[in-house]
């Protein structure tokens, strides 16, 4: 059976995914989710999805950032021991961070094709537009999970590609929305 391969993460109204912690992550307006009025019910997804993650998938450059913070964070504990794959040309074991589990240096499109032939349950990515823009255009993307936040960037990362391909359908699998406008949103990816 084939792997699920989940993308997460928090999106603007117009597709931007770029910089939702802060400035520091390089977006002029960095920071959109901490600006948008906290209802803990709106990241209720977050906690639920920490059951369904048997490994993390990123890009180098979510990698670089995130895994330093996420080793030391209480909030993401559950990741520790979990596998960890970094898609990469460039990066080396030595730049893998110490003391956060196993990680393995996956070099293509191919090598991710080949980890969800294996067996196991969900991998989740996490932020790595990029990453996931080509997953999606070579059909390996299963389900997308998003909060979409009220706020309208007008630049940035987009999660979605722009290439010029066949339509692909997705199918709603479930939804809420919230008092500060956050809305959940999952849907299956019809392959």
């Amino acid at each position: 059976m084939t792997r699920e391969l989940v993308y997460t993460g928090f999106m603007s109204l117009d597709g931007v995914v770029d910089s939702p912690g802060g400035k520091a992550e390089g977006h002029r307006s960095g920071g959109w989710v901490m600006e948008t009025e906290f209802v803990p019910e709106a990241y209720s997804l977050k906690a639920e999805e920490l059951a369904d993650h048997t490994a993390l998938l990123f890009g180098r450059r979510s990698y670089e950032a995130f895994a330093p913070f996420w080793r030391e964070s209480e909030d993401h504990a559950a990741y520790q021991d979990l596998p960890k794959y970094v898609v990469s040309t460039s990066i080396s074991d030595d730049d893998m961070v110490d003391g956060w589990g196993p990680t393995t240096i996956l070099r293509s499109i191919e090598d991710i094709a080949a980890l969800k032939d294996t067996d196991g349950g969900a991998i989740f990515i996490h932020g790595s537009a990029e990453l996931a823009r080509n997953l999606a255009d070579a059909d390996l993307i299963d389900r997308y999970n998003l909060l979409v936040f009220p706020v309208l960037l007008g630049a940035g990362k987009g999660l979605f590609s722009h290439a010029d391909r066949d339509k692909q359908n997705l199918r709603l699998r479930e939804s809420a929305s919230y008092a500060n406008g956050v809305t959940k949103l999952i849907y299956d990816v019809v392959h």
